[in-house]
């Protein structure tokens, strides 16, 4: 494991000068154009104008990963992409050509490790997957490209996404929180989070099994959006749990969030769950940015998460604050909205398929592959000892998914996800609801290696069992500079509601802030 350097952050504003020159950063020549909390819509406005190209937009987050990530102790990300640059030269040189932006023309964007992507390492946050490099990109990877997205970097990530309240890994170490970096920004996608809410990169992937794209979103000030489980393809994606896992967007903006969405969104013939998608994507999710889209709406609150003995008062403050301002933006609010038998609904509803799938995966990289079965891995030592329970755990479970007892379905077929679907509808019905919310996390960051006070992690429920979407968005910081975030979820394949209203919620608010650590650097 790389070592690491710990700044305590009380230090941080003295020693960051001195960090700016290290003797050991490359000298790269910055954009002119600042970055920092910049946007795609001001980014693709800057292009067509000329005042930044694709090469200095990437030279630019190059130098904010080089100056920040290390200096600081973030340790977001674990591999930059060498031909960065190179692509970013091929889009300037395409716009130059033809005068027209692909949709995400030139935008750096960075990628969660277990991110299947060609010619650039991709290990799952384990060292026994250094060097691994995958034959083809995965789908939404490849969508990105296809758009014109320039793959800037890998993130770090909790390791093989196992745990939901930080972000370590054999491969890179501990990523901290920007807003304090003696805290953690939650799991497994804690990497991205911490790079897009730094402005190393404009957007960023995820995934999420049952907390990792909106867990680390509401830690860290950003939008993150969970699809409906089918819209998005897994394919090139290491699996934790196949059944749950979604791939989807990271950013500090809902539109930003929604221009990948626009992207990633689609039918792929290698992932068969993507056929319940066919129909359902419409032209366009931007469209639904409506600044009044919170009028007429009808969204229900979903208490049990604010009722908790252990969730903070100052995030249960912070919701009620949210409540009023939806009610504020014209939104007809019922509260409490009630889900009979909740508790019961959601007993032992978890599968643990990790063994299975992972294995599948690992073959699927052919005779190329570092190791061949994750019993190898374990064998030979090569995992993070915080993991090493979790890893005997899954290797316990011996039997396929469709032999267990119950036997292991996906979230369509399983009759545990169907009861559990079938009532949070019901009650959607009853009330006539477009959506409902709750705290996203009802605790602020734990401290680096706390692991025993509330963790407040309410997403490993509702949307992973049902495969209804779900967006988080910020709703203000508690003790100064701790960010919280509310869920929204939705019917399924209700992206559109989801998306008119967070947005409406979003420009209302306008509680997004940058961490005052990551600032723009000088030219």
């Amino acid at each position: 494991m790389k070592n690491r350097i710990w700044m305590n952050v009380l230090l941080l504003g003295a020693l960051l000068p001195a960090a700016l020159n290290l003797s050991g950063c490359r000298e790269i020549r910055p954009a002119a154009f600042p970055v920092a909390e910049t946007t795609i819509a001001e980014i693709h406005a800057a292009l067509r104008s000329g005042r930044v190209t694709c090469r200095r937009l990437t030279e630019a987050c190059l130098r904010r990963i080089e100056v920040y990530d290390q200096a600081t102790g973030l340790n977001a990300i674990v591999i930059v992409n060498p031909a960065a640059l190179a692509d970013a030269d091929r889009l300037d040189a395409e716009f130059r050509r033809i005068g027209h932006l692909r949709p995400l023309h030139g935008i750096p964007i960075i990628i969660k490790d277990n991110y299947d992507t060609a010619a650039l390492q991709t290990t799952g946050g384990s060292i026994a997957l250094k060097g691994s490099l995958p034959p083809d990109d995965a789908f939404q990877v490849r969508r990105l490209r296809e758009a014109g997205a320039v793959i800037l970097a890998k993130s770090n990530m909790a390791e093989w996404a196992f745990n939901p309240y930080l972000t370590e890994s054999s491969i890179a170490g501990v990523t901290r929180n920007p807003y304090d970096l003696e805290r953690v920004p939650a799991g497994s996608s804690g990497g991205t989070a911490a790079a897009v809410a730094a402005s190393f990169s404009v957007v960023g992937l995820g995934t999420d099994t049952g907390n990792s794209i909106r867990g680390p979103s509401s830690h860290t000030c950003l939008v993150g959006i969970r699809p409906t489980m089918g819209l998005t393809s897994r394919d090139g994606i290491i699996p934790l749990f196949l059944r749950n896992d979604v791939g989807g967007p990271m950013a500090r903006t809902v539109e930003d969030a929604v221009r990948v969405l626009d992207v990633i969104a689609g039918y792929d013939p290698a992932d068969p769950i993507t056929v319940r998608c066919q129909g359902k994507v419409p032209e366009n999710y931007l469209q639904f940015l409506d600044r009044q889209g919170l009028a007429g709406a009808r969204i229900g609150v979903f208490r049990h998460y604010l009722d908790q003995p252990t969730a903070d008062p100052a995030i249960n403050e912070l919701m009620e604050k949210a409540i009023t301002d939806l009610r504020l933006g014209g939104a007809e609010v019922i509260d409490p909205m009630v889900i009979a038998d909740f508790e019961a609904l959601t007993r032992n509803i978890w599968s643990d398929t990790f063994r299975h799938d992972v294995n599948h995966y690992l073959a699927s990289l052919g005779a190329d592959a570092p190791y061949g079965t994750i019993e190898a891995i374990v064998a030979a030592g090569l995992y993070a000892p915080y993991i090493q329970k979790r890893l005997q755990w899954s290797l316990n479970v011996t039997v396929p998914p469709e032999e267990m007892d119950p036997p292991s379905l996906d979230v369509y077929h399983d009759p545990r996800n169907i009861a559990l679907r079938e009532a949070v509808l019901a009650v959607m019905d009853e009330y006539r609801l477009d959506a409902f919310v709750y705290p996203t996390w009802s605790n602020p960051p734990r401290k680096v290696g706390d692991l025993d006070s509330p963790a407040g992690d309410n997403s490993q429920y509702l949307s992973p069992h049902t495969g209804f979407p779900a967006i988080t968005v910020p709703i203000g910081f508690v003790e100064g500079n701790l960010p919280a975030g509310m869920t929204f979820i939705g019917r399924l394949f209700a992206e559109p509601t989801l998306i008119r209203l967070a947005y409406a919620y979003e420009q209302a608010t306008r509680h997004r802030r940058p961490p005052a650590v990551f600032q723009e650097l000088n030219p």
